[in-house]
């Protein structure tokens, strides 16, 4: 049979199996043919465990210059072979791909939410005719492409070396023997007009490099042995009642040790310790899907699969979230399932056409961050993304994602000017595929993980983000309330002389607080791009800043709905966060103390929220809350109640936003007891001015409603405070 090779010399073969491999012809007999470019001498050798010492059985034929070499036999009782393949300067002894059919498997891109058993590079190992052979199965998905070849180190990234083959359902497979964990690989693709593409990354690799190579890594997931088991078995567990208290982290700008971020191992004994001492529930890490540039701070991902390199392997990054769960802190990842980059290597017209993205690009471009639009409508794009997010829960044993920039999912006009973009085929600017993904993702993740959290970052008013799905919502565990952060944060930056003419912008928050799962974000975004720090926003000199700040951190704790702080602002940083530099942990030596006074605050809010139910059990019902002073707005003063599921159990809080103290404030109670202050802003320990406002208060008789009595104390300035009743009262005292 005379082979055409000029498909194999140009990397254009999409069905190598045809012509390459043991081609039996039915009488007995099979043709052996082998495509090994530059060599100049191939043996054929029997197949055992050791090749080098074995006799050569005979020599192909080489039958044509460009590196096709053949031999018949007469005889062929389905025995595999080993190659003996010389170069001019040096010798290999190869197993051939391509006698491996049965090892390409008929696995489809559209068979299971856990699609990253089927695609991407999976270590094979299997015995076959009582031989073992091990080596790395290669799937990529794309019906678009004329030519797929594999590349890599174990072929001297030649594209002629290991074409894949196509099949009716756009995958491309190959098995390639003897190719190792750690192994670097890419695709070279050809598009259906067989023009060469830039070398593709694996969608589904596990494992990339950083620039300038970009490549993949062959990685077993298998290897790494789980002791999280306490963690992984604790049974169902309600999150709208308990203490969720998040602690955001960048880990390229946390720490440094010698000028370089600290790797995912270090973190582990600093960044665990730290967050275990200060009483948070939860890291939630900046992307760590892997991302070419730094700058995008892990919100333009390519590598969707493989956690970051910068900071070491995926089996460094399983130990760290090992060791988060062993000291009982959950991990919550932030996912980018809006948009994706344009660099080449990625998903950008993966297969020469846009499998991937929107192709008119009125739903496909997003102007804000210069990126591409994931195609909802498109089945395997839905199903590479929701298998994703299970691969983290599966893979990485992760407890919860946060899924930015939700709002720009589900408006088709989001960012656009009135010609910019396309109505839906109702007329309306809801991007109705956008809904159903992340409906489906949210069933499915729940479906699999029942005690996984889903958070959204939505800035809108969309509704039913965090209802289930079967009431008609969007199914998300939890909303950022972007409101509450965007009115208290313009609300504290005012000088507190004007703060009256704008009080209900602390306020106005309580009137829609039960409507969503709503958890309380001061994150990354607000402390960047001149936005000043938390700090640097509070008006006066310095002490009325940190004043401020603990007021307003106090009413953040005491406020419904779960809470979560950017890093930084625990210790009240100065100035803005920068992704290239490490925090200012030097502002804790300071002799002022002030740093180190805010961070023993937070650390106090953080226990106090965790060991006191009524902060916490009734977030999302409006029986947990009661306003007592709503209307002060000359003073400045805010008063409320929060009530745990058992009501008896409940803390007032009264805030005063002005640095004038407020003698004998009046505030009605719910019930009649000794109200002790269990935790007050001003305290000298937190470096207040510690002013005297008493540490018990009876209450007295009041004659008008709500309640039936009132405490009077003195509200120190700028301060927020907790005020618990004495546990051997035992009954609310209330009008009917």
């Amino acid at each position: 049979m005379k082979v055409n090779t000029e498909s194999l010399q140009f990397a254009c073969c999409s069905k190598p199996f045809d012509i390459l491999g043991i081609i039996p012809d039915g009488k007995g007999g099979a043709t052996v043919r082998c495509w090994f470019p530059n060599a100049v001498n191939i043996s054929l050798l029997p197949w055992h465990d050791t090749p080098k010492e074995l006799e050569i059985i005979s020599q192909l034929e080489q039958v044509d210059q460009n590196g096709l070499f053949e031999l018949y036999l007469k005889e062929y009782d389905g025995e595999l072979f080993r190659y003996r393949v010389a170069y001019k300067d040096v010798i290999h002894t190869k197993l051939d791909p391509y006698q491996f059919s049965d090892l390409r498997f008929n696995d489809s891109f559209f068979d299971t939410c856990r699609i990253y058993y089927h695609q991407g590079a999976h270590i094979v190992q299997k015995t076959i005719q009582g031989k073992d052979v091990h080596g790395v199965r290669f799937s990529i998905y794309a019906p678009n492409a004329r030519a797929i070849s594999v590349v890599g180190d174990f072929n001297d990234w030649d594209g002629r070396m290991h074409p894949m083959q196509s099949s009716n359902d756009g995958v491309w497979r190959l098995f390639i023997p003897d190719v190792e964990v750690g192994q670097g690989y890419k695709y070279e693709i050809k598009n259906r007009h067989g023009d060469v593409l830039p070398l593709k990354i694996d969608p589904f690799a596990f494992s990339v490099d950083q620039f300038p190579s970009f490549a993949c890594r062959v990685f077993d997931h298998n290897r790494y042995k789980w002791h999280d088991d306490n963690w992984q078995n604790r049974g169902p567990i309600d999150y709208l009642k308990e203490p969720i208290n998040i602690y955001e982290v960048h880990l390229g700008s946390w720490n440094h040790t010698d000028g370089n971020p600290l790797t995912y191992r270090q973190l582990i004994y600093q960044l665990i310790p730290y967050v275990k001492e200060m009483g948070y529930t939860h890291i939630e890490l900046m992307p760590i899907s892997e991302y070419p540039f730094d700058g995008s701070w892990g919100y333009q991902p390519v590598g969707m699969f493989a956690p970051t390199s910068r900071y070491g392997s995926p089996e460094d990054f399983k130990t760290f979230i090992d060791a988060c769960h062993q000291e009982e802190i959950g991990v919550i990842l932030d996912w980018v399932p809006a948009h994706f980059p344009l660099d080449t290597h990625g998903l950008t017209e993966l297969d020469g056409s846009k499998l991937y993205e929107y192709e008119d690009p009125r739903k496909g471009w997003h102007p804000d961050w210069n990126s591409l639009i994931y195609d909802y409508g498109r089945e395997h794009v839905c199903r590479f993304l929701i298998s994703n997010a299970i691969y983290w829960f599966e893979m990485f044993h992760i407890d919860g994602i946060r899924v930015d920039a939700v709002a720009s999912m589900l408006y088709l006009d989001y960012a656009r000017q009135d010609d910019e973009w396309i109505p839906n085929i109702d007329g309306g600017n809801e991007n109705y595929e956008a809904i159903s993904f992340l409906k489906r993702l949210n069933e499915t993740i729940y479906l699999n993980y029942p005690n996984a959290m889903t958070i959204a970052e939505e800035s809108t008013a969309f509704s039913g983000v965090s209802k289930p799905t079967y009431e008609g919502g969007l199914g998300f565990g939890f909303k950022w309330n972007m409101g509450w952060m965007n009115d208290s944060l313009r609300y504290m930056q005012k000088d507190s002389i004007h703060r009256k003419y704008h009080h209900d912008e602390m306020t106005f928050s309580l009137i829609y607080a039960f409507d969503e799962h709503f958890i309380l974000p001061l994150s990354h975004d607000e402390v960047v791009h001149g936005k000043k720090s938390l700090l640097d926003k509070m008006p006066g000199d310095s002490w009325q800043k940190f004043a401020n700040l603990r007021a307003f951190m106090g009413y953040m704790y005491a406020h419904p709905g779960k809470k979560l702080n950017f890093m930084g602002n625990e210790i009240a940083q100065g100035k803005e966060w920068n992704h290239n530099d490490t925090l200012d942990w030097d502002l804790l030596e300071q002799k002022t103390g002030l740093h180190r006074s805010h961070k023993n605050l937070t650390k106090d809010l953080n226990y106090l929220y965790k060991n006191e139910p009524s902060l916490h059990q009734e977030d999302y019902n409006s029986c947990g809350f009661n306003w007592l002073i709503a209307d002060d707005a000359e003073n400045s003063v805010l008063a409320f109640v929060r009530f745990a599921t058992d009501p008896i159990d409940h803390l007032v809080i009264i805030t005063n936003f002005t640095p004038i103290p407020r003698d004998k404030y009046v505030v009605e109670v719910p019930t009649n007891a000794v109200y002790h202050v269990i935790l007050n802003t001003d305290q000298a320990c937190y470096a207040g001015s510690d002013y005297h406002c008493g540490k018990k208060f009876a209450t007295r008789t009041k004659t008008k409603p709500s309640y039936k009595q009132s405490i009077c104390l003195n509200l120190p300035p700028l301060a927020t405070l907790f005020l618990k009743p004495e546990q051997k009262k035992t009954e609310l005292v209330t009008y009917e």
